[in-house]
């Protein structure tokens, strides 16, 4: 009977502790600069403050989103849709604002740019990956 009330109690603390832990992780971080641990990567960085991975690496200019280290500063926009890469604070002429249904080739095609231009001018590395609200920046 002892080893039972013993294995209850520690079962009852690890699931305090695990409450703690999700409690404390589901929380959003507020925007700024965050210092990269070992092992973390950029979607649970941006999970965890609440913003688009793919965002983090456009503001940050990470050519490649996979590839971050421990100890590299990123900076960490804010949840909203501010404003992107590139020059001009908001919409107007050289800045767009992805609508539903949009693609890179054909906001380009619109545009009368490339797809290669636009993804260049963004810090776009997989031009299939845009997602509604996000802004661009039009050469």
């Amino acid at each position: 009977m002892k080893r039972f009330t013993r294995r209850a109690l520690l079962f009852l603390v690890f699931l305090l502790v695990l409450q703690l832990a999700v409690g404390v992780t589901t929380a959003l971080a507020e925007p700024g600069w965050h210092v990269v641990r070992w092992g973390e990567t950029l979607y649970a960085i941006g999970r965890m403050y609440g913003v688009d991975p793919y965002y983090i690496a456009a503001v940050n200019g990470l050519p490649n989103p996979n590839y971050i280290q421990g100890g590299q500063w990123l900076f960490i926009p804010g949840p909203g849709p501010g404003p992107g890469p590139g020059p001009g604070p908001g919409p107007g002429p050289g800045n767009y604002i992805v609508q539903p249904g949009d693609t890179l080739s054909g906001i380009a095609w619109r545009f009368g740019t490339t797809v290669w231009a636009i993804a260049q001018a963004n810090g776009i590395w997989n031009p299939d990956r845009i997602y509604v609200g996000q802004w661009l920046y039009i050469p």
